[in-house]
């Protein structure tokens, strides 16, 4: 059985401790009810992992020895910069934990026309800290040492004139499919809207910041679902699927 990864954001010293963090530490004791002499493996979000060994379980404090450290794997060749619609419930929550699992490099919540979901002040901090949350225990599970940043909601607008990446694709029907004809790239931002879909406005908007329109199949798909097929496509096409 694989040891537990556990996201720790702190340096790994070889033969030092680390002490876990609340949160850790409550899933490490109470959870998974590990103890001493457990294996497990954490990572510090940015690019390392370690082999460590608890060396203290009790209520309130869990110890880990580094045994080794080295560099992570299960970064994709593939920059990805999701921008999606913000969704109500844990349809958000979805869309975030299975765009990490897929590789995804960045992702923006965004507010459009359409979309139901306002977040101000305290509320958007929490949501914000939560999504990250949900982007760090995605890497947890799938073995990625790099925990992708959830960026802070911004509007359609903004994010579209921030937009560099090589390819940019909007979901929305098309004909023209030669965004997958294309060389090898590096970067590529996709844009999802919401359950309402995108406002002709926003799919003009979208379209002069050079995006392209992409088609997933004769079926309706739901906003959580249509990033997971989205990006399998651009990770079989240029990543490393």
């Amino acid at each position: 059985m694989a040891a537990p990864r556990i996201h720790v954001a702190a340096s790994f010293p070889v033969g030092g401790d680390v002490v876990l963090p609340e949160n850790a530490a409550r899933h490490v004791a109470l959870v998974l009810r590990l103890r001493e002499g457990a294996p497990l493996t954490l990572f510090d979000g940015a690019g390392i992992e370690a082999s460590a060994v608890l060396s203290e379980v009790g209520r309130k404090r869990v110890v880990a020895q580094i045994e080794a450290v080295r560099e992570g794997r299960g970064e994709s060749p593939l920059s990805v910069h999701l921008g999606q619609a913000i969704s109500k419930g844990d349809r958000m929550d979805y869309a975030i934990q299975k765009a990490v699992e897929l590789g995804v490099a960045a992702v923006t919540p965004l507010y459009v026309e359409h979309g139901d979901v306002r977040l101000k002040g305290d509320r958007e901090a929490r949501k914000l800290a939560h999504w990250q949350g949900v982007a760090a225990s995605a890497c947890e599970q799938c073995g990625r040492a790099v925990v992708p940043p959830v960026h802070p909601p911004q509007t359609l607008t903004a994010w579209l004139a921030a937009r560099d990446e090589t390819l940019r694709l909007v979901l929305h029907p098309a004909t023209d499919d030669n965004w997958c004809q294309r060389d090898t790239i590096d970067t590529a931002a996709l844009l999802i809207g919401p359950e309402g879909g995108l406002s002709d406005t926003e799919i003009e908007a979208a379209r002069s910041a050079g995006f392209q329109p992409l088609t997933l199949g004769p079926r309706i798909l739901r906003t959580e679902t249509a990033p997971v097929v989205a990006l399998t496509l651009l990770q079989h096409h240029f990543g490393d699927l």
